[in-house]
């Protein structure tokens, strides 16, 4: 996985084409351009004996030429970045941005790519590619281009799954000044939730939470612990960076579930990996000892009043008492 900063400011995580994947479908590409210039060869050739013999070298290097970096560019440029070689693998060139390939990106990978492929059979495009991060070739770095996956990659373990009980209040929330700071700052402390004493999960999450919610309306809904808040915060600030994306690339964007109604205190935040185990805080289960030293006891059990749907009223975030 890679991260692209869009023209708005947006951080959005890409999946990077990988060298097999992208090998594949050079050699797709490189076969069906052999093919075209045999046939080009063969048709001409009907021509040579009728023909001057400079007229016919003329002609045929510039169809070669024209094949060599023509197809590349008129199929990236007309199909927003897929060969029929990356279009087979479910490849496609965009910009470092995360934008559509342009035709002057399109022209330099072309020219480059005779060069690479063409005159020295590979090798620079092989050693660039090693050496950079991001599987870049001499044309992806002179056009400012990248290679991705456009089918969708596997989820790995930390990621940060919607509270199912928040997903409604979620998609109510103004994030256009979340910083990306803060919100790289709950997203560390999310990854590291578990391996944290409960402790300092709560007191660390309250003040990360603060942060946020300096910058996000409205406020949390009455009793959300901080690590909830945090995860349906980033959740759907993920899930609206992926559609804008999407739009941008002209693909659908990704599936979403409906979201539930609204807020419940006894509604259950899980299944997700940073789903809270049971406790006065869902931050841990009671134990004969007590709470640990510095939490109030838990309350005593009482009927749960009618479920209040949340205010749309900005303010920091407030703990659960």
């Amino acid at each position: 996985m890679s991260e692209v900063v869009t023209g708005d400011a947006v951080v959005v995580e890409v999946r990077v084409a990988q060298m097999p994947s992208r090998a594949l479908a050079i050699i797709i590409d490189l076969a069906t351009q052999f093919v075209i210039l045999v046939a080009i060869n063969a048709i001409l050739g009907a021509f040579a004996g009728v023909t001057d013999f400079a007229m016919y070298a003329a002609v045929m290097i510039l169809l070669t030429v024209l094949v060599l970096v023509g197809y590349p560019v008129i199929f990236e440029t007309l199909s927003r970045g897929r060969s029929l070689g990356k279009l087979a693998l479910g490849l496609r060139v965009v910009g470092d941005d995360g934008s559509p390939v342009r035709f002057r990106q399109a022209l330099f990978r072309g020219l480059a790519g005779m060069l690479e492929f063409w005159l020295l059979a590979g090798a620079p495009a092989l050693i660039a590619s090693l050496v950079s991060q991001r599987g870049k070739r001499l044309g992806d770095v002179f056009a400012g281009t990248i290679v991705i996956s456009d089918r969708a990659p596997r989820e790995s373990g930390q990621v940060i799954a919607m509270p199912p009980a928040l997903a409604h209040w979620a998609t109510s929330l103004e994030l256009s000044q979340l910083p990306d700071d803060a919100a790289q700052a709950a997203r560390q402390y999310l990854a590291r939730w578990h391996q944290l004493s409960p402790q300092v999960q709560h007191e660390m999450g309250v003040r990360i939470a603060t942060q946020v919610a300096a910058f996000v309306s409205p406020s949390a809904p009455a009793g959300v612990p901080p690590h909830a808040y945090l995860s349906a915060v980033l959740a759907e600030r993920r899930r609206r960076e992926q559609v804008r994306f999407a739009q941008r690339m002209g693909t659908a964007p990704p599936p979403q579930s409906p979201p539930p109604g609204p807020y419940a205190p006894s509604a259950p935040y899980g299944p997700g990996p940073y789903a809270p185990p049971s406790g006065p805080y869902g931050l841990q289960a009671p134990s004969p000892q007590g709470p640990p030293a510095g939490y109030p006891p838990p309350r005593p059990a009482s009927p749960a009043p009618a479920p209040e749907p949340p205010r749309a009223t900005p303010g920091g975030f407030a703990p659960p008492q």
